[in-house]
């Protein structure tokens, strides 16, 4: 099958709804023609659909959606936190949302997206993701007719992958699983970037190595005029290629390619050049040998630059505050470890920490349970409680999170910055003409649920044997079952004499 019938067969496919596996380089603009024929479906419906990637592509893969739904009126959200997509899905603002697999299982949880309402999926380089568990937890409530697209760099390792989640699925691209992997090819050089700056880097390739003529290959068009104002004619003359590269003393590949594409740009480029973001290492040493990596001066100034105000910060700290809190938990640490280690160990979690912020939903906003007084035996409802929430309170609805509603009291998920405010606006307020005693939510000291074995009635609970027994209650069984006898009625006195 050539590649023009193969994209035809991609769109087509998940313009139908069916299951669809791509085997392609590690770049979401490959999976352009399924997204396209995913985003038909959308047009025109208030069905959703979700994208579920690496945290690293999320705005490659809304990039991509935005560019082939201009037009459409179909709204896309890049997830990288909770608090914008959860208000947009509940404001039913939001057909595509691209999200990691973490993200999207916090918006579930979140009651935000609905898991069993979506019309399809694509799970964009699962062997990228972080954990499975999210995953998991996400494709357990799928539909079983929801459309699974696939797409993945690793094809022939992603057999029990596809027939967990996409089975009976067409496959297009890559090798069959007895398929045996041709060999790499090259020598190339390589140059580790960032998704978001391999635009920038293009520049400084440039700079670093100076040739008289360059070509820059993409698998497609859609970021031609960045790369051709960052570059300028500073190279005498620049290509943008979709398809075969014109002869050029250095040829950029700006998207990965397919082995074969890496072939051909090798016979009419003195130089290569490959752009590898972060999890594409393995890719590319399955196709390209030998390789050498290329240190950009920007990016090494850069990491010098970054270093040195870490040093700052650590320095200015030292100097202006005592730890006498740190040093009480690190004490024992200095002890049994050399301090220099200690001090590593610290900085190398701080700068993860740091790191993993952005994936660490940054915006979720922490909630509260807010306990009112009112429950099922009132006959209240949810409803009752978002009534008095958004007219009373004035309270957005979007801030709302579950209400759990038990037979003599409720609990509402509140923001945890708002919670007290809340709390204070609603006591007093009546619902199903009782009046409301509300409190933020610290712990099981709620009244017992009515039929439990925690209490009898409303607001009382039954006494135990671990606390101590009312004035006039019984008290605990003896050994043996028996129980100490009843003194029975008291008789009355006879009168004293005087």
């Amino acid at each position: 099958m050539s590649l023009s019938d193969e994209l035809q067969a991609m769109q087509s496919t998940a313009a139908r709804g069916h299951n669809l596996v791509l085997v392609t380089p590690p770049a979401p603009a490959y999976s352009a023609p399924a997204l396209a024929g995913l985003l038909g479906r959308l047009a025109g419906t208030a069905d959703v659909a979700l994208v579920l990637c690496p945290s690293a592509q999320l705005d490659e893969w809304s990039g991509l959606a935005t560019l082939l739904s201009v037009g459409t009126g179909i709204g896309i959200q890049a997830a990288h936190g909770t608090a914008r997509a959860q208000r947009r899905l509940k404001e039913g603002a939001l057909q595509l949302l691209v999200a990691a697999p973490d993200t999207a299982l916090a918006l579930v949880r979140r009651s935000a997206l609905k898991v069993e309402a979506l019309v399809g999926i694509v799970l964009a380089f699962p062997e990228a993701y972080e954990s499975d568990e999210a995953l998991s937890a996400l494709m357990q409530d799928l539909p079983k007719d929801a459309q699974r697209i696939v797409v993945t760099a690793a094809g022939e390792r992603q057999q029990t992958f596809v027939e967990r989640y996409a089975r009976k699925a067409l496959t297009l691209g890559g090798l069959g699983p007895d398929a045996t992997a041709p060999p790499a090819v090259g020598p190339v050089r390589t140059v580790s970037v960032p998704w978001h700056q391999r635009v920038s880097a293009l520049a400084d390739v440039v700079e670093l190595l100076d040739p008289h003529s360059v070509a820059v290959w993409a698998a497609d068009r859609s970021r031609a005029a960045e790369i051709t104002r960052v570059i300028g004619d500073a190279a005498g003359g620049l290509v943008v290629a979709t398809e075969d590269a014109p002869a050029a003393e250095l040829v950029i590949a700006f998207d990965l390619p397919t082995l074969g594409r890496l072939t051909q740009l090798l016979a009419v480029a003195k130089e290569v050049v490959l752009l590898v973001p972060p999890g594409a290492e393995g890719y590319v040493e399955r196709i390209a040998a030998p390789r050498r990596a290329l240190r950009l001066p920007g990016l090494l100034e850069a990491a010098t630059h970054a270093a040195a105000a870490h040093r700052a910060a650590i320095q200015k700290a030292l100097e202006s505050t005592a730890p006498e809190h740190a040093l009480l938990v690190l004490a024992p640490l200095f002890e049994r470890y050399d301090p220099s280690l200690v001090a590593a160990t610290l900085y190398d979690l701080w700068l993860n920490a740091a790191s993993a912020a952005p994936t660490a939903l940054p915006d979720i906003p922490a909630t509260a349970k807010l306990y009112v007084n009112v429950g099922k035996q009132d006959g209240a409802t949810a409803n009752d409680l978002v009534a008095v929430l958004t007219k009373d309170v004035r309270l957005d609805k979007a801030k709302i999170g579950r209400i759990e509603l038990r037979d003599a009291y409720s609990l509402v998920e509140v923001p945890a910055t708002e919670a007290e405010r809340i709390a204070a606006a609603m006591n007093g307020m009546t619902v199903r003409r009782k009046r409301l005693s509300v409190r933020v939510d610290r712990g099981p000291s709620r009244p017992p649920e009515r039929g439990s074995d925690r209490g009898g009635e409303r607001g009382a609970g039954r006494p135990t044997d671990r606390g101590p027994a009312r004035p006039g209650a019984r008290g605990p069984a003896r050994p043996g079952g028996s129980r100490p006898p009843s003194r029975g009625p008291a008789t009355p006195r006879k009168p004293l004499r005087r």
